[in-house]
């Protein structure tokens, strides 16, 4: 085996990735490294390359957080998973452990924090060092090229649905149905959930209905929050948002019914406009969402290993990466886009 490994890297922000050849590493104790199979391209990797958020990870450094691959070697002292296991490497790359926040099972608000492809290097490479702690197990059956959005796309999602607290039978809003939006409507589904999918593109609604959404609402030929409230009889019990669109956000909550949660997935650049009149009388709450937890993710990867969540996805090799980064940026990749590694090409 060679030991040198082909990676995609930010060198200077808002450039396109450079393809660098690097020593594969060697995993440290309590470390283990991971030969990359499939990895995920999300809107974040867009923003980490262009340093948009205030604490800016260090140059340079390799983007992806859907990096699922096999155990090729464990660090001394690794007993939580063995060589040759499928796992995934995810945004949530490690946790202290023993802050108020981990200790209640949540540890992505931990001040310690580290997050994959951003504070270490992620799955834009053909190995990835992980914290066998905090890493994804992939069920058998299924693949890493189907996994790898699940880990971040779909975790924030069915994560979200969570914590709008709706209940089977409920309503959910659905706002945005791109990457995240799709796996959210089938999530929904499968939690027992009415779906109405809001979005400003009528293939993309037509995608909705097919993935099961009960109703639909094109928020550029009509009134989005009049819609909402006129399908679900009232307003939804909760709206997840995950369109970073700040028009997106504040319908949002204006589709929400009385008493019910609003989460928020999607970050736009600008503040919040809330309507605070409409949200101290109609009680409404409005929550944030940022990923999900270990014990989310085993539960969004069972849906999926169940036949019940299943993302679209296009494939793509390493070396097409910032053609991607384009199409996104230009609102041209309609769900999710996979680097496969196990192309004869990278």
């Amino acid at each position: 085996m060679t030991n040198k490994m082909q990676t995609a890297q930010v060198e200077e922000f808002g450039q396109p990735l450079v393809f660098n050849e690097l020593d594969i590493p060697t995993p440290g104790p309590g470390q283990i490294l991971v030969k990359t199979e499939a990895c995920g391209v999300c809107h974040t990797d867009l923003h980490a390359r262009n340093g948009d958020w205030p604490l800016k990870p260090a140059l340079p450094f390799t983007p992806g957080h859907e990096g699922i691959g096999i155990v090729t070697e464990l660090g001394a002292g690794v007993t939580a998973v063995k060589k040759g296991d499928r796992v995934g490497v995810p945004w949530l790359y490690s946790a202290c452990g023993h802050c108020e926040f981990c200790l209640a099972a949540q540890e992505t608000v931990c001040a310690d924090a580290e997050f994959g492809g951003y504070t270490r290097n992620g799955g834009f490479a053909e190995y990835i060092i992980a914290n066998p702690n905090y890493v994804a197990h992939i069920p058998k059956g299924l693949s890493a090229l189907d996994a790898a959005p699940l880990i971040c796309a779909g975790i924030t999602t069915y994560k979200g649905l969570k914590e709008t607290q709706a209940k089977p039978g409920q309503w959910v809003v659905i706002s945005g149905i791109g990457g995240l939006g799709h796996l959210g409507v089938q999530y929904a589904k499968a939690m027992g959930l009415h779906v109405c999918a809001v979005d400003i593109d009528d293939a993309k609604l037509k995608h909705a209905t097919l993935l099961g959404a009960d109703a639909v609402v094109n928020a550029k030929h009509e009134d989005a929050a009049a819609a909402v409230i006129n399908a679900t009889n009232g307003g939804a019990h909760g709206v997840l948002i995950t369109a970073p669109s700040l028009p997106a956000f504040e319908q949002g909550v204006a589709m929400t019914r009385k008493h019910g949660t609003c989460v928020l997935v999607g970050i736009p650049p600008g503040k919040f406009p809330t309507p605070l009149f409409d949200v101290v009388a109609n009680c409404i709450t409005i929550r944030g969402s940022f990923v999900g937890t270990r014990s989310d993710m085993a539960e969004a990867l069972a849906f999926a290993a169940d036949g019940k969540v299943k993302a679209d996805i296009e494939l793509q090799p390493l070396s097409a990466i910032n053609e991607v980064f384009d199409r996104l940026a230009n609102g041209e990749v309609p769900s999710r886009v996979v680097i496969d590694f196990t192309a004869t090409s990278i």
